[in-house]
């Protein structure tokens, strides 16, 4: 909850927050901060796991590749720990969506990505999930967990 607070207040309040089926949905404190904001709660439809593809990916590869390789025991090694791998992520590690370029070679590029979604669901629910990406913050930043649809 402080992490919670703390995002609001520093990046200000979205119009909408986007969710997994997490244990946080069910805590009425979480949901609480929001509603309080008037922040509109989004959740992922169960078993969509496209939903928010790239952020599952990424905690795979943070998990696998480091927390459970190096088993931090103390919450100061574990920041410290997860800071020099996004570092490596970022500017070391090849991704294959990214036709085996680094995110930091890309961005400085400005050459964009190019990784595809392959989606299994209606056209109903893919232009709902259209709606909804490009719903804009107060800040005027698109809501990230939402999946922008690329044309096939």
């Amino acid at each position: 909850m402080d992490c919670l607070e703390q995002a609001l207040q520093v990046y200000g309040t979205p119009e909408i927050f986007n969710t997994d089926q997490g244990c946080q949905c069910a805590s009425e404190a979480f949901t609480g901060a929001f509603k309080t904001r008037g922040i509109v709660i989004g959740m992922d439809g169960r078993g969509r796991a496209l939903d928010n593809l790239f952020v599952e990916r990424l905690w795979r590869s943070v998990k696998h590749e480091d927390v459970y390789l190096k088993g931090y025991a103390l919450m100061p090694e574990l920041l410290m720990g997860l800071t020099a791998y996004f570092v490596f992520y970022n500017t070391e590690r090849p991704h294959q969506s990214l036709n085996y370029s680094t995110p930091g070679n890309i961005y400085q590029a400005a050459s964009g990505g190019g990784a595809r979604i392959v989606d299994k669901y209606s056209e109903t629910e893919k232009t709902h999930a259209e709606i909804a990406s490009k719903k804009e913050t107060k800040s005027g930043q698109r809501c990230s967990a939402a999946v922008e649809r690329l044309p096939s």
